[in-house]
């Protein structure tokens, strides 16, 4: 990779939409050594509120107007999954770095060329599995290499829905369930943070199977998957994801089983898990989350570009999540 130049990262986002209200954008002038200094969103009077609203200098309503302004040296592509590889290109033909939204793409194959594209600009390719920066979720990846719960047996998620979660930002036109867009529904956009969490824990996914339905036909998409996977490590997994279930069966919950105990926790709650080893030992870990969400990976991306850190998320490891994505929907029942 050519060095980065500089000694401050200087932000552009292609697509401020929801995400970039809390979750990511403000971050940017938060983190040392930081700064957002353009926007673009193809709507004029909505990124020209956005600009002003949050004080950014420059906005646009043309991605590669943006991308050619020399004073922005680092590009955040949020737009929905069907657009990350073309501007990826863009951006990297710039020379630019390259941080996407999750998932990375729609297909494996789609991740696979945005990596290709990269490597070949020699430009570093980040993506925003910022649950990988967490602290509870650090702290679970800490006790687990202190063997804590022992050698790691098998691991269950269970992840129960309404039809439109709450957990989820809200859109005018809800593209999370469009396959066109997003590559598959809820289960491609929540999933995929569940799955690669679980690589960032134990290690490659090398082996996965399952079967994806439609069973309240209320979209296109899938809304029901269920299936198993193994671990390179050695331990096994199972899942099963519905997002056409009634309010009172909501369920958020991975189970990381060990030799010597067990590890519950939420993806999407509270920054607080359990550690359980037996009937008169069980801990539970609390810990404040951030108010922009992704503030503690995109502080690792920038120390990653200015040599100080290394990012834990990166377009190797969040393009084996599309490859996972893609096993466990590969036979569709209706």
């Amino acid at each position: 990779m050519k060095k980065f130049q500089g000694s401050e990262v200087r932000w552009g986002i292609i697509g401020v939409g929801n995400v970039c209200e809390v979750k990511s954008a403000p971050a940017m002038n938060l983190v040392p050594n930081s700064r957002l200094v353009a926007v673009m969103r193809r709507n004029e009077a909505k990124v020209k509120d956005y600009a002003r609203r949050h004080q950014v200098p420059n906005w646009y309503t043309d991605a590669q107007a943006l991308i050619e302004n020399p004073e922005v040296n680092a590009i955040y592509i949020a737009t929905p999954p069907h657009l990350h590889l073309h501007f990826t290109r863009l951006a990297a033909e710039a020379g630019k770095p390259v941080y996407v939204e999750k998932p990375m793409a729609r297909t494996y194959s789609e991740c696979q060329e945005m990596i290709r594209i990269c490597e070949k600009a020699e430009v570093p390719l980040y993506v925003a599995y910022y649950r990988r920066a967490l602290p509870h979720f650090v702290k679970i990846k800490e006790l687990i290499e202190q063997g804590e719960i022992g050698k790691i047996r098998s691991v269950h998620i269970q992840m129960r829905q309404e039809p439109e979660p709450e957990i989820i930002a809200s859109l005018e036109h809800n593209w999370r369930v469009n396959p066109e867009i997003a590559g598959g529904g809820y289960f491609y956009d929540l999933a995929s943070h569940q799955i690669d969490l679980l690589q960032f824990f134990l290690g490659k996914i090398t082996h996965a199977f399952g079967f994806q339905a439609n069973q309240a036909g209320l979209y296109e998409a899938e809304d029901t998957v269920a299936g198993s996977f193994a671990f390179e490590q050695g331990a096994v997994g199972t899942g099963s994801w519905s997002f056409a279930s009634a309010q009172e069966n909501q369920m958020d919950q991975i189970i990381l089983d060990g030799s010597l105990g067990q590890i519950r926790f939420e993806t999407f709650g509270k920054g607080e898990f359990q550690l359980k080893k037996d009937q008169a030992d069980e801990t539970y870990f609390k810990f404040d989350l951030p108010q922009h969400i992704q503030q503690p990976l995109i502080e690792l991306i920038v120390g990653d570009l200015l040599g100080k850190t290394t990012c834990p998320s990166t377009g190797e490891s969040a393009s084996w999540t599309n490859w996972v994505l893609e096993k466990l929907t590969q036979h569709k029942l209706f």
